[in-house]
């Protein structure tokens, strides 16, 4: 007969920078896990939250929505993420200590690279004052057409 083991998760509060957590500390796979939770006033109550009604979902629309996932999807590599705030903080911590403790100069801050972003509202803008240009030229040739001639007299 194998025996059945039962674990159970401690509940506890940890502090993380300036803010406490409530958290769960459990055993998994040889090790303990910490899962951190959220006290009660944080909860949002799901009486009062607006969720759309469920809709059925058209196959074209699954399909698409299947295809554009495939497409972006790609296999985990952990190696490709780093903890940049970590490394930040350890070549601070290494030359304070290269300093003697005493204060260190901030690094300047990068200043982030320009990219080829459009301003989607001014090219809208310009769209429909060209686009109102335009329907006003035609409303005037279409008075224009509509007066009748004068007669010489």
């Amino acid at each position: 007969m194998k025996s059945i083991q039962y674990f159970s998760t401690s509940r506890t509060k940890v502090v993380i920078k300036t803010r406490q957590y409530l958290a769960g500390v459990k055993p998994e796979n040889g090790a303990l896990v910490l899962e951190l939770m959220h006290f009660s006033d944080e909860l949002a109550d799901p009486g009062k939250l607006h969720v759309p009604k469920k809709t059925g979902v058209g196959k074209r629309e699954m399909n698409m929505a299947k295809s554009l996932i495939d497409s972006m999807s790609s296999k985990w590599n952990p190696e490709k993420y780093k903890d940049d705030y970590r490394e930040a903080l350890m070549e601070v911590i290494e030359k304070k200590v290269e300093a003697g403790g005493k204060e260190i100069e901030e690094k300047p801050k990068k200043t982030p690279k320009p990219t080829k972003v459009i301003d989607l509202v001014s090219v809208l803008q310009r769209s429909l004052e060209e686009t109102g240009a335009k329907k006003k030229a035609t409303a005037r040739s279409r008075e224009k057409q509509k007066q009748p001639a004068k007669k010489a007299a």
